[in-house]
């Protein structure tokens, strides 16, 4: 069962990209809201590695295309920092155009980057894991570090979100990300991974309709 919502999550990722791209207008391909495309790419490619775990079966291929994800998450995950500041720059927030507020995200998505890397995915070996009848190849010894950064992400997002809401009173922003903060902190006893990429589904949507009704506002006008 398990595995079929990962087919149908990557199925969602598929067409948010094929709708956003779609819709993109040249002058929008270097905003650093259209990261979150990237970052659907990457999620998409984790789901279907995890919804074909148990088709592949365990060995080399399988092991390579979850350390191939477990790379993107290190990647592209802390970038969504950058389609913060996209968002409230986007949304005409005092101070946000300014080189020091760029600079400064820069610096926090690249801080970011070098810490799941450094705690996380150099040098990681991997263990085949069958969970709820998926199978995936997980960290042999976890250390925390993709915590912590996907935690400090999540409050960058939910920050953000609320900046938002209060400016133009968009508020999906901040429900998605919120839902993340809650979902990473409540205990899921089971099925915890195909609910927190549920979650990550709901946060990407909730993302990428803000780019949406912030493009369509700046074509309006």
């Amino acid at each position: 069962m398990d595995t079929t919502f990962y087919f149908l999550y990557a199925v969602g990722y598929v067409w948010l990209l094929l709708r956003g791209l779609t819709s993109l207008q040249r002058d929008q391909i270097g905003s650093l809201t259209s990261i979150a495309y990237l970052i659907i790419i990457g999620l998409a490619l984790d789901n279907v590695v995890a919804a074909s775990g148990r088709f592949i079966g365990e060995g080399s291929l399988l092991r390579h295309l979850n350390l191939i994800c477990y790379w993107l998450h290190a990647f592209l995950t802390p970038t969504l920092v950058l389609f913060s500041l996209g968002v409230l720059r986007s949304a005409g927030v005092k101070g946000m155009q300014s080189k020091p507020a760029l600079y400064g995200a820069i610096l926090l998505t690249g801080a970011l980057i070098g810490l799941e890397v450094a705690t996380v995915t150099w040098g990681m070996e991997l263990k085949p894991k069958m969970e709820s009848g998926v199978l995936r190849y997980v960290p042999a010894d976890s250390s925390g570090g993709s915590g912590i950064m996907v935690m400090l992400v999540t409050v960058v997002l939910v920050v953000a979100g609320a900046i938002l809401w209060k400016k133009t009173q968009w508020r999906w922003m901040f429900i998605g990300a919120a839902a993340m903060a809650v979902g990473s902190l409540v205990p899921i006893p089971a099925h915890r991974s195909t609910v927190m990429n549920g979650l990550e589904f709901v946060l990407l949507t909730t993302l990428v309709a803000t780019k949406w009704h912030q493009d369509s506002q700046i074509t309006a006008n």
